[in-house]
């Protein structure tokens, strides 16, 4: 009985410390890697910014080095898109979503992700999470702050292959929101 006792108690501590994994609530930097460099963003000056026009001087040279004018960035951050989150889920578990969200998960993707898999439920984990505390919108700020791992990584090699398909970002938001929602929303 006294074994019995203590082998219980063994595996009730054990597993306590194997399976109480502490998780993340929200994205808390997004790690820019262009090349062989990186820079980290906190996801919260990301928001300030997107919120009021303030940046730090991080955000200033990265935004600097984009050519794009604060105006245009703060713009792209902010811009809202109307989903309803039972349209959202299934657009990210269509056959659209999938193709959608595998490209993506080459250029956002949680650090140490192995696989494509990984990115990708990670993504439908931040595109429906985002929509839920946008009470039915999500907007870039809100996409980061569903974000399941502290940290988000940001691939500009691979961002700069899809770019040099499309002439902006807002073509880019526009392509991937609006084509896929339309046909879903009519099924």
């Amino acid at each position: 009985m006294r074994f019995l006792l203590i082998k219980t108690i063994i595996i009730v501590i054990s597993s306590q410390l194997l399976f109480n994994v502490s998780k993340a609530n929200a994205a808390e930097e997004i790690k820019i890697i262009y090349s062989i460099f990186s820079r980290t963003i906190e996801v919260n000056s990301l928001k300030t910014f997107a919120k009021k026009g303030y940046s730090t001087k991080k955000l200033k040279r990265i935004f600097k080095a984009t050519g794009s004018a604060d105006r245009e960035i703060r713009s792209v951050l902010n811009k809202d898109f109307e989903i309803p989150i039972t349209i959202a889920s299934k657009l990210v578990y269509s056959e659209i979503g999938n193709v959608f969200l595998t490209r993506l998960s080459s250029i956002i993707h949680p650090p140490r992700a192995d696989d494509q898999r990984t990115g990708m439920l990670a993504l439908r984990a931040s595109v429906i999470k985002g929509i839920k505390l946008g009470n039915g919108k999500i907007n870039l700020i809100r996409f980061f702050e569903g974000y399941p791992t502290k940290t988000v990584i940001l691939d500009v090699n691979a961002l700069s292959k899809v770019m040099n398909k499309v002439e902006s970002i807002s073509e880019l938001l526009d392509f991937f929101t609006n084509s896929p929602l339309e046909k879903i929303k009519t099924n």
